[in-house]
């Protein structure tokens, strides 16, 4: 039996401390229900992060026999300050997604061959390196601009219209590199502001948010043939979405077996882009470079396969073939 996210908040409040809670009859189910909370702190960039590790709800059986639904209200996190609607949005994606975009995504990866599906994500890369070129630009590095611009007259030269990741490889040893105008914007130091999740964008920050039609506009405005057409901006949008879903399956999975599946995406997305910002700022060189995500030892967000080996389950995630490659696209 499980209690819907609706209530906890009001389960929270309603129920006394453990220490004078008495059991309620359930007739239908004899049960009974004790709600208490753990603290937890969680802030926005460029300071500690900490997570509840005891799950949402917990059965335990008492001593007369009767089953005891144990809820532990999450409270409110500093950086999450709309964390309610945040973890409904959360529950109703996360219902979406296994019961289409997964098996959507596992029917691609299924049917479609490794390199083909590489092919396609090399050329949605492709297609954001004037995104990364201008922001480069913006954030007054015209080294890494001059790369950025270099990585695609070649992979879409060469490298047949991006399909082929030419520049990653000798002798250009060209990365790929994330950048937008939300990542400007946190290089001068404007704050993320509140974590949103929002149904079909998924984790992002007020900043994130705000400067999202910038990246999606700019192709659009540099090429607008064919990509001002609404059938193919959808296209493409549709293809991010697949590609994305097909490149993080792993790390999903990883996530969604942490103790508390909301806390541990919200935590991983703060934390790299936190890190992606440091990189930025010459604070680091790489996002792979510890601490990607710390917690304290006795509040670790692990999933199940990794709690044994004391990983942490947004920390896990392989380094890529360079050091300085940050291919992922953010949400």
């Amino acid at each position: 039996m499980t209690v819907s996210l609706l209530v906890l908040p009001m389960l929270a409040a309603a129920v006394p401390a453990p220490a004078d809670i008495a059991a309620f009859d359930v007739p239908q189910a004899d049960l009974a229900i004790v709600a208490y909370s753990d603290t937890i702190e969680s802030s926005g960039e460029g300071s500690e992060v900490a997570a509840a590790a005891s799950p949402p709800v917990a059965q335990n059986d008492d001593a007369s026999g009767q089953r005891e639904i144990v809820v532990n209200a999450r409270p409110a996190s500093p950086a999450d300050p709309v964390e309610q609607f945040n973890a409904i949005s959360y529950e109703a994606v996360q219902a979406v997604d296994e019961a289409v975009v997964g098996p959507v995504a596992h029917a691609y990866k299924a049917s479609v061959p490794k390199p083909v599906r590489d092919g396609v994500h090399n050329v949605l890369d492709n297609l954001d390196e004037p995104i990364v070129f201008l922001n480069f630009l913006l954030q007054l590095k015209p080294g890494k601009a001059i790369e950025t611009l270099g990585r695609f007259a070649i992979n879409s030269t060469i490298g047949v219209a991006g399909l082929f990741d030419v520049a990653r490889k000798k002798p250009f040893n060209l990365p790929r590199r994330s950048n937008g105008l939300a990542d400007t914007l946190g290089y001068y130091g404007v704050g993320p502001g509140p974590y949103l999740f929002l149904p079909l964008i998924g984790s992002t920050t007020v900043r994130d948010l705000a400067a999202r039609p910038f990246d999606l506009l700019l192709l659009p405005a540099l090429a607008p043939r064919p990509f001002a057409d609404s059938k193919v901006a959808l296209g493409k949008a549709s293809m991010n979405a697949l590609d994305e879903r097909d490149q993080n399956d792993e790390k999903l999975k990883r996530l969604h077996a942490a103790s508390d599946p909301y806390v541990a995406q919200r935590e991983d997305y703060l934390a790299r882009r936190r890190a992606e910002i440091e990189v930025l700022k010459g604070k680091r060189k790489s996002i792979w470079d510890p601490p990607y995500y710390e917690l304290p030892e006795s509040d670790n967000v692990t999933s199940a396969p990794d709690a044994a080996a004391g990983k942490s389950a947004v920390s896990a995630d392989p380094v890529p073939e360079s050091a300085n490659d940050v291919s992922d696209r953010k949400n």
